[in-house]
């Protein structure tokens, strides 16, 4: 459905993409629990194999519930055409080798996902693509960083877990003069609090898994750029890979849009009354958070973040076991890895998410054994903030 252009994110995550009439009048989309499409004729599946004939053939090829999905996405962030794949990491891998071959460089924002850090690992060690991080805080440090072989430009902004942020319409820009995609990681604003296409970047990324779907009930992951570059991904990375979305976790995904700005207006209102609080708490030695007006990338967020987000990271005055004594200590607040969910969450990265990522590497991305990574939930702020701080007076 792309018969208004002009309609508001709030009505798009709602309607974008589907139009009931087709559907007997559904006012939810249908699930097409298929993995196969009959065809008319003999002819008709031949002109659909070769390309010269629009139609679905086999659903990790394409799905009616799926392409609801990456129709909505897709005008969410500002692009022309999306992929959805059965985890964050599907997309991410998929990207990253349609775009590079052996002997290729990637340059990196100075600290990612440890999940993707691994996977840079494994390019580099079975096939040669190998991979440098950077600050990304100038365009000369960032044109200092390129070399003759750098075919991708991968930033995430926020940085999981330090919340640094990049200018992502610098870096665009210094792709654009060298030639090179730029690559990002949307998972911790989606695309209602940042869109890297509006700002000259090529590619978004998400772990859909989060913000999308809302409800911890999903693992995908979408990928959203340009048509030409999408459908070449779709033909061979993802065909060839395999790394598909179900017709069902589409539909729960479509679900979890629906109430996404809501909820994350939600999760920045009781992120920035829990920042505060941990700013002016004596036992948290350091808060990371991009609302906090004394951040040095505070200008940045208000750049190109509608709002702060749900992500706060912090440290402790102490040590490892400082950390794990508070995260046992909470009662309301889950241990768990992962993010965007009604349910606020904790994790310690040194040894979870990034527990893959050598201790040297970790702490040049500025990952401390005492930092947590808080994802704030849609509960009352004040419980939350009481369980931190009959958690935090327990170390």
């Amino acid at each position: 459905m792309n018969k208004n252009n002009s309609m508001n994110f709030e009505t798009k995550i709602i309607h974008e993409g589907y139009e009931s009439e087709k559907y007997s009048g559904s006012l939810a989309p249908p699930i097409f629990q298929t993995s196969t499409f009959t065809f008319e004729t003999a002819q008709q599946g031949e002109r659909r194999f070769a390309g010269e004939e629009d139609g679905y053939i086999y659903s990790r090829l394409g799905n009616p519930t799926v392409t609801m999905l990456e129709e909505r996405m897709a005008a969410l962030e500002n692009g022309e055409a999306a992929l959805a794949f059965g985890s964050g990491m599907a997309a991410v891998s998929a990207i990253l080798l349609g775009l590079t071959k052996t002997g290729d460089h990637i340059l990196c924002s100075q600290g990612v996902y440890g999940c993707t850090f691994g996977l840079l690992e494994m390019m580099n060690d079975k096939y040669k693509i190998s991979h440098d991080f950077s600050a990304m805080e100038s365009k000369e440090q960032l044109l200092q960083a390129i070399r003759p072989e750098t075919v991708c430009i991968y930033v995430e902004s926020p940085i999981n877990p330090t919340m640094k942020l990049v200018d992502l319409q610098m870096v665009a820009e210094v792709g654009k003069e060298k030639g090179i995609p730029v690559v990002v990681d949307n998972t911790f604003c989606s695309p209602y609090l940042q869109n890297p296409i509006s700002l000259g970047c090529d590619v978004v990324i998400h772990s859909a898994t989060k913000y999308i779907c809302g409800h911890g009930d999903v693992i995908a992951g979408i990928a959203v750029g340009k048509k030409d570059f999408m459908r070449k991904m779709a033909m061979t990375t993802q065909k060839d890979i395999g790394g598909i979305i179900s017709p069902f976790d589409a539909w729960l995904l479509l679900r979890g849009l629906k109430t996404l700005a809501v909820r994350m207006d939600r999760h920045c209102e009781n992120a920035r009354k829990l920042a505060s609080f941990l700013l002016t708490h004596p036992k948290v030695a350091h808060v990371y958070f991009p609302g906090d007006e004394k951040s040095p990338d505070y200008a940045i967020a208000q750049k190109q973040m509608r709002q702060p987000g749900g992500i706060i990271s912090f440290t402790l005055h102490g040590d490892k076991e400082t950390a794990q004594v508070l995260m046992n200590e909470l009662k309301l607040i889950k241990i768990a890895v992962s993010l965007g969910d009604a349910e606020t969450l904790i994790q310690h990265p040194a040894t979870m998410t990034h527990a893959v990522v050598p201790k040297e590497s970790r702490e040049k991305m500025g990952i401390e054994d005492t930092l947590l990574r808080l994802s704030v939930g849609l509960e009352s702020w004040e419980d939350i903030r009481d369980d931190l701080e009959q958690a935090l007076s327990k170390i």
